[in-house]
């Protein structure tokens, strides 16, 4: 098996020959379930269907198709795929021409239409849930969706310029997205409760070198090891808990609602909702000398450690 991919209520595993195996939801793994006679690359999931690229090139989609199960529409278009990314209720492929090709939901980002003729050398493709936003070869931004969930970036797009990265957050009724120049300052846009808004904490996005997110908050690392987070309080957007320890920070994973630092000397602090691993007062004894061989594995409710990723002696 290379790959589980997950949709809201299915997964999708390619096996080693290539071939695909789903299970769950119905909707999400019988209707119009194609055959797969050729190679699975990579399978992508929103919440209710599943998109794989093939090794010729070519996309295949099957689930609910009001979130993107039907690809038909733009299956003329969907030939030298280079990647896909998704949204809640859409997808969205970026050709090897730069081009994107998008589908699903229109309102969650599956009708690019107003942007396409702008959407070209695109590089890169990130996802809050009901939006896009492409990072262009020029380090401009183009985005489209839900305007909530950052689908207009239209206030800050004389901002953005020389994009390196972008990180999303998102959840039930917003979301964000956050880019890093090449300066190192960050311009943020979205919805303000899932940070949207960094103008409290602006100043300080000096010399950004990485940017993690919680579903309402993003965390920031600058090149002197300091961390500025912005967002929902409860959802990790106030550090101020910990700040005096964030010092000389290596590196940020997130959960749902927290988020965890791992520091120079090999320690970890963590902020956020406790109830998603904001809180390791009960194991911070136990989490001193951790050698990084990644980083620290995230899902939704918990921060889990694996011998594979850090060891603790």
């Amino acid at each position: 098996m290379k790959l589980v991919q997950a949709a809201g209520a299915a997964f999708a595993a390619i096996l080693a020959d290539g071939s695909v195996v789903t299970w769950g939801a119905p909707d999400c793994c019988d209707y119009n379930l194609p055959d797969e006679p050729r190679t699975v690359k990579e399978v992508q999931a929103t919440d209710r269907a599943f998109a794989a690229i093939m090794a010729d090139g070519s996309v295949v989609s099957w689930g609910n198709p009001a979130f993107g199960g039907d690809s038909s529409a733009g299956q003329d278009r969907l030939k030298n795929v280079h990647s896909v990314q998704a949204t809640e209720a859409a997808f969205a492929a970026i050709l090897e021409d730069g081009s994107v090709v998008s589908w699903g939901y229109p309102g969650f980002g599956g009708d690019s239409c107003a942007v396409r003729e702008r959407l070209k050398n695109v590089q890169k493709l990130q996802a809050t849930p009901r939006a896009f936003a492409a990072v262009l070869a020029d380090g401009s931004v183009i985005t489209w969706g839900d305007p909530s969930y950052g689908g207009d970036s239209s206030a800050v797009q004389d901002q953005l310029k020389n994009v390196q990265e972008v990180q999303a957050s998102g959840g039930v009724h917003g979301g964000a997205f956050a880019a890093i120049l090449a300066d190192g300052s960050v311009v943020a846009w979205g919805d303000p409760k899932y940070g949207g808004d960094s103008s409290a904490v602006q100043e300080g996005l000096c010399n950004v070198q990485q940017i993690q997110a919680t579903l309402a908050a993003f965390a920031a690392i600058s090149a002197d090891g300091s961390v500025l987070t912005w967002g929902d309080p409860t959802s990790g957007g106030d550090s101020s808990r910990v700040q005096h320890q964030l010092r000389n920070v290596q590196h940020i994973q997130a959960t749902g609602l927290a988020f965890a630092a791992i520091l120079a000397d090999a320690s970890v602090v963590a902020w956020g909702d406790p109830g998603h691993g904001g809180d390791s007062s009960a194991v911070q004894r136990q989490l001193r000398n951790v050698q990084t061989l990644g980083w620290i594995v995230a899902s939704f409710n918990h921060f889990l450690s694996s011998t594979n990723i850090f060891q603790l002696h």
